[in-house]
C-alpha cells in the first residue's frame, strides 16, 4: 500500500514525524504504542524518521519533533506539535467517527 493510500483511506492514520536523536520523541513512543494497542483496527500509526524522510517533512512543513498528522480521507484533520497524551490522541482519532 502506497503512502497515498494510507491517507487517502476512511480509516484514520495518525503520522509521527520523530527523530533518533530527539528526547521528546523517546518518551512518546510508549505512548503511541499504548494508543495502537487501545485503539487497534481504528487507527492506524505510521512513524517516519524526519531524517530519512526530508522531502515529506519539507512538503508538509514538519519543523520540530515529535509532530502528529492526522488524516482521514486525505485530509489533514488534526495535527500537533510536542508530546501529547494519550487521551487527546484518543479524543482527537474518535472525533473522526
Amino acid at each position: 500500500m502506497s503512502f497515498n493510500e494510507i491517507i487517502n483511506s476512511p480509516t484514520p492514520t495518525l503520522l509521527d514525524f520523530h527523530a533518533t536523536w530527539c528526547g521528546p520523541c523517546h518518551s512518546f513512543a510508549p505512548i503511541l504504542d499504548q494508543l495502537k494497542q487501545d485503539m487497534d483496527d481504528q487507527v492506524r500509526v505510521l512513524k517516519i524518521d524526519v531524517d530519512k524522510n526530508p522531502a515529506i517533512c519539507q512538503k508538509l512543513g514538519v519543523q520540530s519533533m515529535p509532530t502528529v498528522i492526522l488524516y482521514q480521507n486525505g485530509e489533514i484533520k488534526w495535527r500537533a506539535s510536542g508530546v501529547q497524551s494519550l487521551p487527546v490522541l484518543k479524543q482527537q482519532i474518535s472525533a473522526l467517527k
